[in-house]
């Protein structure tokens, strides 16, 4: 049986395709209508002569309240309404990589400029794919067994499944071969396996266990791998107001970080921005084997200007898609930008139905549909025994940059990891403005022991030290600001010095730059400890007499401009730049030890 074939098979109930009545009331996305019986919650219904999608979200009495995915403007009470005894599921297959969708994961490209109500063309339904059989007739298997690849020559080797809650004896199996997704490729005790499935994007897709050794995912962002990493599997918030580099940093994370599949999910922004993405995508050369980037990129672009409802959909259609690559035993990233955006559609919708408003308007049960998001992340053991991992990253818009607003402060309460984004430094041109001082991540403590077991015990050691300067930089500010740097003592003026020179010389990372846009972990080690090891002889120069203006003077542009002017996998760059760098400070060093015996004896 088949993905979409179980999932009807759990609602044998519900009212036939078949089934009509009447529609009797629109309001913007809202449409109510007779009620048919056995009409269950998140059944799919068929609005008006052109078939507008539409979901089932109430039922009370003899009326039904749908939700419907596309704009109803000529909709009107009367019209026919064709519940369709199903939940609003995603089509998935091989034609998903590299494509562009909205958010019911219906294909943008090659439909013009515009969508057509009631359109619900599946992916690549016309193109067929190479099958070749992994099992025989008369073998044995359980659900999440592989059947068979799917050998296309892209990026990531894709399988056909046993779907969940099936599995048995092969009594048939499709010979090598192209086959179309909807072919059947393998019988299993009278079940049908196609290459293509589909499944209801509400309800998460199982596995054998959640949890398990934690993992570092590599970004490429030193700000992030050095202080706030995130594990794979994890949950990560990245708030920020309008103009902080939101969209920028999701954009490299995307392009850098070391997951098979990305999933980027476009939730209500700009339609220039997405295009921005795609554009991107498509003319990046993929860092992990050659070709193109977006052949290993889903993604799902709803818009501003498209029906706002759908933007509620697409990012459970993203996890769904996610998940369906993570049981191929994938690690897969999920970018939501912005999970505002889709909260508003809660918030607008809620009005519509009356429903009793919480803080700022927002439903109720706000919390708890940010909580079901995030849920659907996890390092897992898939049903066929492997390891896969799902890690969702959303980013918030607050309005005005507000931090304490609900969606920002339910948000935080979910997450593993914070990377807050801080407007003083977007505005002082240090980027990814990532807010030391506002971030976090809950997973630091459990990938320390991992980075140690790897090779690098000095890593939670060093992550504490650049906190720690960046912290006591953060506390001189203000008495800077008040006083002045001049009236600091000398050794407190080296600390805002080492605070500048990590912000500039670790932290701020260009993503214009071919040598900076990414950095692989051991430059980035490298880098940490060459500032923290010249920070460390500039407090050995002012305890030995040198006065901290003559040290303030000193250029410390080969060190700060390494990050840029070295590969990006080039720690030995990087270690020879503060070999040299350290040596013209010992030079003062000395200078001083030749001086200060004069002194003593004037």
């Amino acid at each position: 049986m088949s993905g979409s074939a179980e999932a009807s098979g759990r609602f044998a109930h519900r009212a036939a395709p078949g089934d009509s009545c009447r529609v009797l009331r629109v309001a913007g996305p809202l449409v109510e209508m007779e009620y048919v019986g056995a009409t269950a919650m998140y059944d799919l219904v068929s609005l008006g002569e052109t078939g507008i999608p539409g979901e089932v979200v109430a039922i009370s009495g003899g009326v039904v309240t749908a939700q419907s995915y596309e704009y109803t403007g000529g909709l009107a009470p009367g019209d026919v309404a064709r519940p369709q005894g199903a939940p609003l599921s995603a089509s998935l297959g091989p034609g998903l990589l590299g494509g562009v969708f909205d958010g019911l994961l219906r294909p943008l490209s090659g439909s013009g400029d515009w969508l057509l109500p009631g359109t619900a063309r599946g992916v690549a339904e016309e193109r067929a794919w190479p099958f070749v059989p992994a099992v025989g007739e008369g073998d044995r298997v359980h659900e999440g067994g592989v059947l068979g690849q799917i050998q296309d020559g892209g990026p990531v080797p894709l399988r056909v499944l046993v779907p969940p809650g099936t599995g048995g004896v092969v009594e048939r199996v499709a010979p090598e071969g192209r086959y179309r997704q909807e072919a059947v490729v393998a019988v299993m005790n009278g079940t049908e396996v196609r290459i293509g499935t589909t499944w209801p994007v509400r309800r998460p897709r199982p596995v054998r266990e959640r949890g398990g050794e934690r993992e570092a995912l590599a970004t490429g962002q030193r700000v992030i791998d050095l202080l706030f990493p995130v594990a794979r599997g994890g949950t990560v918030a990245v708030p920020g107001g309008f103009g902080t580099g939101k969209t920028m940093l999701l954009q490299q994370i995307a392009k850098w970080c070391d997951a098979d599949v990305i999933v980027y999910v476009g939730c209500g922004e700009r339609g220039n921005e997405m295009a921005d993405v795609i554009a991107e995508l498509s003319a990046l050369e993929d860092p992990r084997g050659g070709g193109r980037l977006a052949d290993r990129t889903v993604t799902i672009a709803n818009t501003s200007n498209m029906p706002m409802m759908a933007r509620e959909a697409s990012i459970y259609t993203g996890a769904t898609v996610a998940e369906y690559f993570r049981d191929m035993d994938l690690d897969v990233v999920v970018i939501a930008d912005s999970t505002s955006r889709w909260a508003e559609a809660l918030r607008e919708f809620a009005s519509r139905t009356g429903a009793l408003p919480a803080e700022e308007g927002y439903p109720a049960g706000l919390a708890s549909a940010i909580a079901a998001f995030y849920e659907r992340a996890g390092a897992v053991t898939t049903l066929g025994g492997g390891r896969g991992s799902v890690t969702v990253i959303g980013a918030v818009s607050p309005p005005g940059g507000d931090l304490t607003e609900p969606v920002t402060a339910h948000t935080e309460r979910f997450v593993r990891c914070l990377w807050s984004l801080d407007r003083d430094l977007a505005y002082s041109r240090h980027y990814p403005a990532v807010s030391w001082a506002g971030s976090f991540s809950r997973d630091a403590a459990a990938l320390g022991a991992r980075h140690a077991a790897a090779g690098d015990p000095a890593w939670s050691a060093r992550r504490d030290r650049i906190a720690s300067v960046l912290a006591e930089a953060d506390r001189l500010a203000d008495l800077v600001d008040l006083i002045g740097i001049t009236a600091l003592p000398d050794q407190e003026r080296v600390s805002v010095l080492a605070g500048r020179l990590v912000r500039e010389g670790v932290l701020r990372q260009s993503a214009l730059s071919a040598h900076d846009a990414y950095c692989g972990p051991d430059k980035a080690a490298a880098l940490a400890e060459a500032v923290l090891a010249v920070i460390d002889r500039c407090r050995e120069l002012v305890a030995s007499g040198l006065p901290a203006a003559t040290v303030e003077t000193v250029d410390f542009g080969p060190v700060l401009r390494a990050g840029e002017e070295v590969g990006p996998h080039d720690a030995e760059g990087v270690r020879a730049r503060r070999e040299a760098m350290l040596a013209r400070l010992g030079e003062l060093l000395d200078q001083v030890s030749r001086t200060v015996p004069r002194r003593v004896g004037a």
